[in-house]
């Protein structure tokens, strides 16, 4: 495994490719599979092993999950990164989780999305990052603003919640937009 590691001031993240996700239930047994990727639950370790049944990455597309580490407990906190990463024409859909209740409310995730969107534009050569965000997501739109990115539209009915359908907000950040507010 081609494990990435980016440090925070608070944080340590542990990237895993798609690659590395399928040596992992190829090569190991479910405790370790979980130990590993932070798992809580058994129902969080099947969710993540139906998606590598079903494959994670399709022919062009790849992604880079980080696992948030909480450098003070050593505890994997959440999860961010790119998925949707499409190599041919430079671009990623950024995501992000905080899957700790006691952790969120502290701008963790504002610290590993900052050194994420870095990495993605310095290491991966990315031109644009995406994000799909819910519009009643406030902490998340927060997240947006605070890096400008940029409002593209309202994408209706988008992502089902329950029995419901919600808006989804589509933002990007390009890194020539990125360059100029880093200089």
């Amino acid at each position: 495994m081609n494990i990435v590691k980016l440090e925070t001031e608070r944080l340590i993240l542990k990237g895993i490719s798609s690659q590395d996700m399928k040596f992992l239930f190829d090569n190991f047994p479910k405790e370790e599979i979980m130990a590993v990727l932070g798992h809580q639950s058994n129902e969080a370790y099947l969710q993540e092993e139906q998606k590598h049944k079903q494959g994670y990455s399709a022919y062009n597309r790849k992604f880079l999950l980080f696992l948030l580490i909480d450098k003070a407990s050593g505890k994997i906190i959440g999860r961010s990164g790119f998925h949707n990463w499409n190599e041919e024409h430079f671009r990623a859909e950024i995501g992000y989780r905080m899957e700790d209740e006691t952790f969120k409310g502290k701008a963790l995730m504002t610290e590993a999305v900052r050194a994420i969107i870095q990495y993605g534009f310095q290491k991966l050569q990315l031109n644009r990052i995406e994000a799909l965000v819910g519009t009643e997501n406030l902490p998340s739109i927060k997240i947006m603003e605070k890096f400008h990115f940029s409002t593209e539209g309202i994408l209706k009915q988008h992502w089902r919640s329950g029995e419901a359908f919600t808006d989804t907000i589509s933002y990007a950040l390009l890194r020539s937009e990125y360059a100029q507010l880093n200089h």
